[in-house]
Parts: C-alpha cells; sequence; structure tokens
C-alpha cells in the first residue's frame, strides 16, 4: 500500500497507471472550513441513505443529500433522489472547485459521517446518468480520514488522509479501473461532511 500523508501538489497524478487523482490538500483556511462545515451541517436537507447489501434494503447511519442546477434524478443501489436547488453556499464552493480544477460541474451529491463507525465499501462512481470519464471533486470538511483506492485487477492500493477543507479530483479512467472507499474507524469521534461535484448528462 502507497501512503500519501502529507502530498498536496495537484500536478501530481497518485496513481500509478489507469486514472488520474489529483490532490490539492486544503484549499480555504481553517476559519474558512469551519464556517462552512457548520453551514453544510446545519442548512443542508440531510436524510438517511439506502443501500442495498446482499439483497436487502437497509437504512445507512450516514445521512445524504443531493443538489443541482435543476431536478437531476440520480439512482444507485436501486434508489433514485432527486436534486434541490443550489445553496448559496453550495454554489461558493462549486465555483470555488472549478476555478481551482478548470473543470465544470452542475450537481453535487453530499455524504454526512456522524463519527468514524460511518464509512463506505468499496465501490466506484459509474453510474449512466454521470459523464463519461468525467472528473469528480470531492471536498471534505470536518474530520481528517483515511480513502483508499485498489486496482480493479492487480489490486493494488493507494490510500492518503483528506485533510479539513480539502480538494481530491477524480478523473480520466479512474472510475473504469479503480474502486474507492472510506474506511471505518474507531479512532475519529467527530463529523465530517463530503461533497462530490459531478457532471450528469444522462438525464430526463
Amino acid at each position: 500500500m502507497t501512503l500519501f500523508p502529507d502530498t498536496a501538489d495537484p500536478t501530481i497524478n497518485l496513481l500509478p497507471a489507469d486514472g488520474i487523482v489529483n490532490y490539492y490538500g486544503p484549499i480555504l483556511d481553517v476559519e474558512e472550513s469551519n464556517t462552512y462545515l457548520n453551514l453544510l451541517l446545519n442548512n443542508i436537507e440531510w436524510k438517511n441513505d439506502i443501500a442495498v447489501m446482499f439483497g436487502k434494503r437497509i437504512i445507512t447511519k450516514r445521512k445524504v443529500a443531493w443538489y443541482g442546477d435543476q431536478a437531476f434524478s440520480y439512482t444507485y443501489s436501486n434508489n433514485t433522489k432527486y436534486a434541490l436547488p443550489w445553496t448559496d453556499e453550495l454554489k461558493q464552493l462549486k465555483e470555488l472547485i472549478e476555478q481551482k480544477s478548470g473543470e465544470t460541474f452542475n450537481s453535487c451529491l453530499l455524504n454526512l459521517y456522524h463519527d468514524g463507525s460511518e464509512g463506505m465499501a468499496w465501490h466506484s462512481d459509474g453510474e449512466k446518468d454521470l459523464k463519461k470519464d468525467g472528473a469528480i471533486a470531492s471536498m471534505s470538511f470536518g474530520a481528517e480520514r483515511k480513502f483508499a483506492f485498489k486496482h480493479k485487477k492487480s489490486k493494488e492500493t493507494v490510500s492518503l488522509h483528506l485533510e479539513h477543507g480539502s480538494l481530491l479530483l477524480m478523473a480520466g479512467t479512474c472510475q473504469t479501473h479503480w474502486l474507492h472507499r472510506l474506511p471505518p474507524t474507531k479512532k475519529i469521534h467527530t463529523p465530517r461532511v463530503n461533497l462530490t461535484f459531478r457532471m450528469i448528462v444522462n438525464n430526463q
């Protein structure tokens, strides 16, 4: 496993092959990040997520929300959500990320992890509504958490820690060839909010 605890050079591709992952590190100072974390915790319409595990639908402790330019539908784990209109803070963050990355996004899926016991299993964001090989920008607020990638064929793994106010960009064929996850941990007792800005293209 390759671990990048302090890598924050967005020109470096953290993946050895078959995709692009760039880590920008914090793009806001601590005070700004704290302000956004508080706004996101209190102003977002959080709802418990529904996942399908071993053929059974379960309600997760982790909460989610879905926002966008229009009322896009988004389906994963046989569960469909419809995007809400942007809040002011989400608009601000979208514009900042677009400026930093040079990419364009029209929607955002948000996740709220209340503490380290809540995580995300191995998966890739390859839903049919997403732009093929389009960039996904992941911004993190709150608790610093480990984030890992695993190549679908070679099983090689790459990991890093996502800091408060940081930006990670996944692009190219990353979703085709790599899985990613947020592993649970007993060491974290504070919340983390993650924003994943995306480009929806196949939507009615």
